[in-house]
């Protein structure tokens, strides 16, 4: 068992936060994302799935629906799978990149500052759902970590 002492629970709750931001072992979350050009942001290479632009939105609304059910019992998630997708591997204006980037990192910061807040229970069940916070945070974590790798290697085949 995990022990709840206010030195350990900071800790945690710090180190948590940190992970959402990824860096250490992973790419760092914001620089990767500032470091796509605008040119290649709606192409998908030869043989790959999706655009940056793809990935990018696909991080950003899963995030923001993991969050959101983590807080709210009321939350409707999207219909899966489409619902977490663009229609488009091409961001639909020009402004879009940089209003989905900001929408993620706000939707980041949020989840970070509700990690740290102590009250907070990292550790029991939500009420609404099947999971608790700990496992949310560890998920949406896990789940931006993927896509961020791949995102990188869609923007290298692009741009070397």
């Amino acid at each position: 068992m995990i022990p709840r002492m206010p030195e350990t629970n900071a800790a945690l709750r710090e180190q948590l936060a940190a992970l959402l931001k990824s860096g250490d072992a992973h790419v760092n979350t914001d620089s990767a994302l500032d470091d796509v050009p605008a040119a290649v942001r709606g192409k998908r290479p030869a043989g790959a799935p999706h655009s940056p632009w793809e990935l990018l939105e696909h991080m950003r609304i899963a995030q923001w629906d993991i969050f959101q059910y983590a807080i709210d019992p009321k939350h409707v998630s999207p219909k899966f799978p489409e619902g977490y997708w663009p229609a488009s591997p091409e961001p639909p204006t020009e402004s879009a990149w940089d209003e989905s980037v900001a929408s993620f990192r706000a939707d980041r910061d949020a989840f970070c500052a509700w990690i740290r807040d102590e009250s907070t229970d990292l550790f029991t069940k939500i009420p609404h759902g099947n999971a608790n916070p700990l496992a949310k945070i560890l998920l949406t974590a896990d789940h931006n970590t993927y896509h961020l790798g791949q995102l990188v290697l869609v923007k290298r085949m692009l741009t070397e």
